[in-house]
Protein backbone atom coordinates (compact mmCIF):
# COMPACT_ATOMS: atom_id res chain seq x y z
CA UNK A 1 0.00 0.00 0.00
CA UNK A 2 3.06 2.44 -0.21
CA UNK A 3 4.02 4.93 2.21
CA UNK A 4 2.67 2.99 5.31
CA UNK A 5 -0.01 1.75 3.94
CA UNK A 6 -0.82 3.83 1.42
CA UNK A 7 -1.37 7.02 3.68
CA UNK A 8 0.07 9.53 0.99
CA UNK A 9 -3.41 10.05 -0.23
CA UNK A 10 -5.52 9.08 3.49
CA UNK A 11 -6.82 11.85 5.60
CA UNK A 12 -8.09 11.75 8.90
CA UNK A 13 -10.69 12.57 11.30
CA UNK A 14 -11.77 12.45 14.79
CA UNK A 15 -14.97 12.89 16.48
CA UNK A 16 -14.43 14.23 19.97
CA UNK A 17 -17.78 16.75 20.55
CA UNK A 18 -19.43 13.85 23.05
CA UNK A 19 -19.81 15.65 26.99
CA UNK A 20 -19.04 12.21 28.82
CA UNK A 21 -21.82 12.88 30.64
CA UNK A 22 -21.28 9.44 32.47
CA UNK A 23 -17.92 9.82 33.15
CA UNK A 24 -18.67 13.45 34.77
CA UNK A 25 -21.04 11.57 36.96
CA UNK A 26 -18.66 8.93 37.81
CA UNK A 27 -15.90 11.90 38.94
CA UNK A 28 -14.38 12.76 35.96
CA UNK A 29 -13.73 16.62 35.16
CA UNK A 30 -12.86 18.21 31.91
CA UNK A 31 -13.79 17.26 28.22
CA UNK A 32 -13.98 13.50 27.80
CA UNK A 33 -11.19 14.10 24.99
CA UNK A 34 -8.70 14.41 28.04
CA UNK A 35 -9.76 11.52 30.18
CA UNK A 36 -6.46 9.57 30.68
CA UNK A 37 -5.88 6.23 29.92
CA UNK A 38 -2.55 5.19 31.18
CA UNK A 39 -1.21 8.15 32.02
CA UNK A 40 -2.35 9.57 28.32
CA UNK A 41 -5.25 12.14 27.31
CA UNK A 42 -7.86 9.78 24.77
CA UNK A 43 -6.81 12.43 21.96
CA UNK A 44 -3.24 11.48 22.53
CA UNK A 45 -4.22 7.82 22.13
CA UNK A 46 -6.28 8.60 18.82
CA UNK A 47 -3.24 10.94 17.66
CA UNK A 48 -0.84 8.36 18.38
CA UNK A 49 -2.60 5.86 16.06
CA UNK A 50 -2.86 8.27 12.79
CA UNK A 51 0.73 9.32 13.57
CA UNK A 52 1.90 5.37 13.29
CA UNK A 53 0.12 4.98 10.21
CA UNK A 54 1.81 8.20 8.73
CA UNK A 55 -1.29 10.36 7.99
CA UNK A 56 -0.80 14.44 9.03
CA UNK A 57 -3.69 15.47 7.84
CA UNK A 58 -6.69 15.63 10.63
CA UNK A 59 -10.05 16.81 10.76
CA UNK A 60 -10.94 17.16 14.28
CA UNK A 61 -14.40 18.48 16.19
CA UNK A 62 -14.76 19.11 19.34
CA UNK A 63 -17.64 20.50 21.64
CA UNK A 64 -17.48 24.36 22.66
CA UNK A 65 -16.96 23.38 26.10
CA UNK A 66 -13.34 21.78 25.42
CA UNK A 67 -10.60 24.15 25.84
CA UNK A 68 -8.87 21.92 27.68
CA UNK A 69 -8.25 19.60 24.60
CA UNK A 70 -7.89 22.31 21.95
CA UNK A 71 -5.16 23.42 24.41
CA UNK A 72 -3.52 20.03 24.73
CA UNK A 73 -3.79 19.91 21.08
CA UNK A 74 -2.08 23.27 20.31
CA UNK A 75 1.00 22.06 22.49
CA UNK A 76 1.28 18.27 20.93
CA UNK A 77 -0.17 18.35 17.81
CA UNK A 78 2.38 20.73 16.12
CA UNK A 79 3.78 17.62 13.55
CA UNK A 80 -0.34 17.83 11.96
CA UNK A 81 -1.78 19.60 9.68
CA UNK A 82 -5.00 20.41 11.64
CA UNK A 83 -8.34 21.28 10.77
CA UNK A 84 -10.27 21.96 13.91
CA UNK A 85 -14.03 22.39 14.31
CA UNK A 86 -15.06 23.64 17.59
CA UNK A 87 -18.85 23.29 17.71
CA UNK A 88 -20.98 21.70 20.03
CA UNK A 89 -23.83 19.25 17.54
CA UNK A 90 -27.13 17.83 18.43
CA UNK A 91 -26.34 14.41 17.31
CA UNK A 92 -22.94 12.33 16.87
CA UNK A 93 -24.54 11.99 13.12
CA UNK A 94 -24.02 15.65 12.96
CA UNK A 95 -20.59 16.02 14.18
CA UNK A 96 -20.19 13.01 11.22
CA UNK A 97 -21.40 14.97 8.70
CA UNK A 98 -19.23 17.91 9.54
CA UNK A 99 -15.98 16.11 9.60
CA UNK A 100 -16.73 14.17 6.15
CA UNK A 101 -17.57 17.32 4.45
CA UNK A 102 -14.26 18.80 5.50
CA UNK A 103 -12.98 15.83 4.18
CA UNK A 104 -14.45 15.38 1.09
CA UNK A 105 -12.74 14.31 -2.04
CA UNK A 106 -10.06 12.70 -0.23
CA UNK A 107 -9.74 9.05 1.08
CA UNK A 108 -10.99 9.10 5.04
CA UNK A 109 -10.13 7.54 7.83
CA UNK A 110 -12.09 8.58 10.70
CA UNK A 111 -12.37 7.43 14.40
CA UNK A 112 -14.34 8.41 17.50
CA UNK A 113 -12.01 9.60 20.60
CA UNK A 114 -13.54 6.78 22.57
CA UNK A 115 -12.46 4.04 21.05
CA UNK A 116 -8.76 2.55 22.58
CA UNK A 117 -7.65 -0.48 20.15
CA UNK A 118 -3.46 -1.37 20.02
CA UNK A 119 -1.86 1.11 17.48
CA UNK A 120 -1.13 -2.63 15.22
CA UNK A 121 -4.95 -2.75 14.82
CA UNK A 122 -5.73 0.60 13.90
CA UNK A 123 -3.15 -0.07 11.08
CA UNK A 124 -4.00 -3.44 10.10
CA UNK A 125 -7.53 -2.33 9.77
CA UNK A 126 -6.43 0.83 7.23
CA UNK A 127 -4.19 -1.94 5.23
CA UNK A 128 -7.42 -4.17 4.72
CA UNK A 129 -9.96 -1.44 4.36
CA UNK A 130 -7.90 -0.17 0.95
CA UNK A 131 -8.11 -3.57 -0.61
CA UNK A 132 -11.96 -3.06 -0.83
CA UNK A 133 -13.86 -1.45 -3.77
CA UNK A 134 -13.08 1.52 -4.19
CA UNK A 135 -16.36 2.76 -3.71
CA UNK A 136 -17.07 1.06 -0.39
CA UNK A 137 -17.66 2.29 2.99
CA UNK A 138 -15.54 0.29 5.30
CA UNK A 139 -16.91 -0.52 9.46
CA UNK A 140 -14.31 -1.62 11.83
CA UNK A 141 -15.89 -4.54 14.08
CA UNK A 142 -15.04 -6.18 16.77
CA UNK A 143 -16.54 -9.26 19.18
CA UNK A 144 -15.14 -7.60 22.17
CA UNK A 145 -16.96 -4.32 22.89
CA UNK A 146 -18.58 -3.98 26.55
CA UNK A 147 -21.13 -0.79 24.99
CA UNK A 148 -24.31 -0.85 26.98
CA UNK A 149 -26.37 0.23 23.80
CA UNK A 150 -23.93 -1.71 20.88
CA UNK A 151 -24.67 -1.55 17.10
CA UNK A 152 -24.96 -4.78 16.04
CA UNK A 153 -23.41 -6.01 12.78
CA UNK A 154 -24.72 -9.28 10.45
CA UNK A 155 -21.42 -10.56 8.49
CA UNK A 156 -21.04 -11.86 5.69
CA UNK A 157 -17.91 -13.68 6.41
CA UNK A 158 -16.82 -15.12 3.32
CA UNK A 159 -16.56 -11.70 1.88
CA UNK A 160 -16.81 -9.35 4.44
CA UNK A 161 -19.68 -7.01 3.39
CA UNK A 162 -22.20 -6.02 6.12
CA UNK A 163 -25.92 -7.79 5.49
CA UNK A 164 -27.46 -6.34 7.95
CA UNK A 165 -26.94 -2.99 10.78
CA UNK A 166 -29.18 -2.24 13.77
CA UNK A 167 -31.37 -5.28 15.95
CA UNK A 168 -30.78 -7.41 18.90
CA UNK A 169 -27.93 -9.24 18.05
CA UNK A 170 -25.98 -9.87 14.92
CA UNK A 171 -22.12 -11.21 15.02
CA UNK A 172 -19.81 -8.01 15.84
CA UNK A 173 -20.56 -4.99 16.58
CA UNK A 174 -19.61 -1.90 15.19
CA UNK A 175 -16.62 0.04 17.45
CA UNK A 176 -16.40 3.78 16.00
CA UNK A 177 -14.01 3.29 12.84
CA UNK A 178 -14.96 3.95 9.17
CA UNK A 179 -13.22 4.59 6.25
CA UNK A 180 -14.92 6.64 3.31
CA UNK A 181 -14.50 6.71 -0.13
CA UNK A 182 -13.55 10.27 -2.12
CA UNK A 183 -17.41 9.94 -3.03
CA UNK A 184 -19.49 9.92 -0.77
CA UNK A 185 -22.88 8.29 -0.86
CA UNK A 186 -25.72 10.75 -1.39
CA UNK A 187 -28.14 11.28 1.19
CA UNK A 188 -31.70 11.38 1.92
CA UNK A 189 -32.92 15.61 2.30
CA UNK A 190 -34.28 14.99 5.96
CA UNK A 191 -30.58 13.54 7.16
CA UNK A 192 -30.66 11.45 10.05
CA UNK A 193 -30.80 11.60 14.17
CA UNK A 194 -28.12 9.67 14.85
CA UNK A 195 -25.03 8.04 13.21
CA UNK A 196 -26.05 4.19 13.69
CA UNK A 197 -29.54 5.10 11.92
CA UNK A 198 -27.18 7.04 8.90
CA UNK A 199 -25.05 3.52 8.47
CA UNK A 200 -28.26 1.45 9.21
CA UNK A 201 -29.48 3.40 5.72
CA UNK A 202 -26.63 2.57 3.79
CA UNK A 203 -26.67 -0.71 4.40
CA UNK A 204 -30.62 -0.97 3.87
CA UNK A 205 -30.24 1.21 0.78
CA UNK A 206 -27.94 -1.40 -0.70
CA UNK A 207 -24.42 0.90 -0.91
CA UNK A 208 -21.26 -1.37 -0.28
CA UNK A 209 -20.68 -1.35 3.34
CA UNK A 210 -17.98 -4.15 4.13
CA UNK A 211 -16.62 -4.90 7.85
CA UNK A 212 -13.04 -5.30 9.31
CA UNK A 213 -12.82 -7.24 12.50
CA UNK A 214 -10.67 -6.38 15.03
CA UNK A 215 -9.82 -8.17 18.22
CA UNK A 216 -10.75 -6.04 20.73
CA UNK A 217 -11.95 -2.79 21.72
CA UNK A 218 -12.34 -0.47 24.39
CA UNK A 219 -15.20 1.90 24.27
CA UNK A 220 -14.58 4.39 27.05
CA UNK A 221 -17.43 6.00 28.59
CA UNK A 222 -17.33 4.60 32.45
CA UNK A 223 -14.53 4.92 35.00
CA UNK A 224 -14.33 0.90 34.39
CA UNK A 225 -13.50 0.83 31.19
CA UNK A 226 -11.00 3.46 31.60
CA UNK A 227 -8.99 0.76 34.34
CA UNK A 228 -10.11 -1.95 32.01
CA UNK A 229 -8.27 -0.86 29.03
CA UNK A 230 -5.34 0.10 31.09
CA UNK A 231 -4.96 -3.52 32.19
CA UNK A 232 -5.23 -4.97 28.34
CA UNK A 233 -3.01 -2.30 27.72
CA UNK A 234 -0.46 -3.33 30.18
CA UNK A 235 -0.47 -7.06 29.10
CA UNK A 236 0.95 -5.38 25.86
CA UNK A 237 -1.81 -4.21 24.02
CA UNK A 238 -0.55 -1.06 23.44
CA UNK A 239 -2.91 2.02 21.72
CA UNK A 240 -0.06 4.59 20.99
CA UNK A 241 0.55 7.96 21.82
CA UNK A 242 3.28 10.12 22.37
Amino acid sequence: MGEKGGSGSLKGGIIAAGEGSRLRAEGYRGSKAMVRVAGEPLIGHALGRFRALGVRQLTVILNDASEDCREWLARHAGDFKLDLILRTTPSSYASFRLVTERLEGARALITTVDGIMPTGDFCAFADRAARFPEDAVILGLTAHMDDEKPLWATLDGAGGRILKLGGAAGSHVTAGLYLLPPRRPAEPQQGFARLRDYLAWLVAAGHPVYGVVLPRVFDVDRARDVSEAERAMAGGGRSGGR
